[in-house]
């Protein structure tokens, strides 16, 4: 299932920086941001239902994070 996430992530530092923590969340998952967009879009791909566990993660490093529909 594809997630696709709002966030207040604006650089690539930043996602860098968010790495590691996404990584040990989604270990089998793949993601990626699209800084492009003006949502500043975080899409994964994973089998397993990760939006509380994302929006968690990413509020608590001072990142805002919705799940978009």
């Amino acid at each position: 299932m594809i997630y696709v996430f709002k966030t207040s992530v604006k650089t690539k530092f930043q996602s860098r920086q968010l790495k590691p923590h996404i990584d040990k969340i989604l270990s089998k998952a793949k993601w990626n941001f699209d800084l492009e967009d003006c949502d500043k879009i975080l899409r994964i791909d994973s089998e397993e239902n990760i939006a509380l566990q994302i929006t968690g993660l990413l509020n608590r490093h001072q990142f805002y994070c919705e799940e978009l529909e």
